[in-house]
C-alpha cells in the first residue's frame, strides 16, 4: 500500500512551483503513537509529504516520462510542531532540473507560521549512470499520485488544456 501524505494541490506552476495542503487529523493512527498524550505529526512524515509535493512537481515537468525518486535530503530544519486540527501548506519550487536529477527547495507553513524548511534532490532513475535496469512501467507515478493533479488549476492555458 502507498500512503499519500498530501490531500490536494492548491497551486501548480508547471516546471516551477507547487503548493499542496495536508489536513492533520486525530483519525491518523500514527498520531496516537507519536508521543501519547501529546500527538504531533512526525517530522519524517512531513519530509515525505514534501517529497511527494516536490516529486510530483519534478515528474510533471517532464510529463511523467521519467521515474523520479528521492535521492537526498539536503536540508530539513523544523521550527514548530504540527498537531491534529492543523492544516499545513507545502510550498515546493524547482531550483534546478537536468536529465539526471532535480533539486528542490520547500517550506512548510501552518497559517502564517513557518514549520519547516526542506530541500531535496531527486534522481531521474531512467537516466542513471550505474547501468541498472528498472521496469518499463512508471511505478513511481501511479494513477493515484497523478489523481492529485486532477482538480488543480495550472498556471498557463496550454498546460491546463493538456492536463484535461
Amino acid at each position: 500500500m502507498r500512503w499519500i501524505w498530501i490531500d490536494k494541490f492548491v497551486e501548480f506552476h508547471s516546471g516551477q512551483s507547487a503548493v499542496a495542503v495536508k489536513n492533520v487529523t486525530l483519525a491518523e493512527e500514527h498520531l496516537h503513537d507519536h508521543f501519547p498524550g501529546f500527538p504531533v505529526m512526525p517530522e519524517a512524515l512531513m519530509i515525505e509529504a514534501m517529497a511527494q509535493t516536490a516529486g510530483i512537481l519534478v515528474g510533471e515537468a517532464n510529463r511523467f516520462k521519467e521515474k523520479v525518486i528521492l535521492a537526498k535530503i539536503k536540508k530539513a530544519v523544523f521550527f514548530d510542531y504540527v498537531k491534529p486540527g492543523d492544516t499545513i501548506k507545502l510550498n515546493a519550487k524547482i531550483d534546478s532540473i537536468a536529465p539526471e536529477a532535480a533539486s528542490t527547495s520547500g517550506r512548510i507553513t501552518c497559517e502564517d507560521k513557518l514549520i519547516a524548511e526542506i530541500d531535496l534532490i531527486f534522481s531521474h532513475i531512467d537516466q542513471n549512470l550505474a547501468g541498472k535496469e528498472f521496469p518499463e512501467e512508471n511505478f513511481v507515478f501511479t494513477d493515484t499520485f497523478k489523481s492529485l493533479l486532477r482538480d488543480v488549476v495550472f498556471s498557463d492555458d496550454k498546460q491546463n488544456s493538456e492536463a484535461k
